[in-house]
């Protein structure tokens, strides 16, 4: 349950640093605000015994003044904030986000591709992995504060789901639902 929300000013974050670039563009002045940000990876993951797509459910407090539910569908992903290869990165997240312990040569990379390139451009690279219940280390929900709820799309439903707009859902869930129904079925 979602109470008690409040407004604050921030200050100072180890996540987002507000800044305002200025330059010049055919002689002409102009300035342009914007946040530095981590870049991120993020999994699709595909259940082979469910034949299902594995997401996660999450609070996402912006999403939450556009909608008023602030519940999002994504990927599992996470930010690159630690010195590892983007892999490494990857398998700890599938571990902590959706429990599954998948071997590092068993994550392929998709591709990459610019996030919120009107106020971040941030990096998002995708990876691959399929998942079997003999991965399964542990339930999921992530770790610390983290509330994240593992779902289960079945594939001949993926299509619909990501294009639902009553389910509030990343770009990077819609073109990886898009890529492994054009690629992987």
């Amino acid at each position: 349950m979602i109470e008690d929300i409040t407004h604050l000013p921030c200050e100072k974050s180890e996540y987002v640093k507000t800044k305002r670039i200025s330059y010049r563009q055919d002689g002409i002045p102009k300035t342009w605000d914007m946040v530095e940000v981590h870049d991120s990876v993020a999994i699709l993951l595909y259940h082979e015994e469910h034949d299902t797509l594995v997401v996660v459910r999450q609070f996402r407090p912006p999403v939450y003044l556009k909608n008023g539910d602030g519940f999002t569908y994504e990927l599992c992903a996470g930010i690159v904030d630690k010195d590892k290869p983007l892999e490494k990165i990857a398998h700890e997240e599938i571990l902590e986000e959706c429990g599954y312990d998948v071997p590092l040569e068993k994550i392929e990379r998709v591709t990459s591709f610019y996030t919120a390139v009107g106020f971040a451009g941030s990096v998002q690279t995708l990876y691959y992995a399929r998942i079997n219940e003999a991965m399964r280390d542990n339930d999921g929900g992530g770790i610390d504060v983290e509330a994240i709820e593992v779902i289960e799309i079945p594939v001949d439903e993926a299509k619909a789901f990501a294009m639902d707009e009553t389910k509030a859902k990343t770009p990077g869930l819609m073109f990886g639902f898009g890529w492994f129904l054009e690629n992987r079925r």
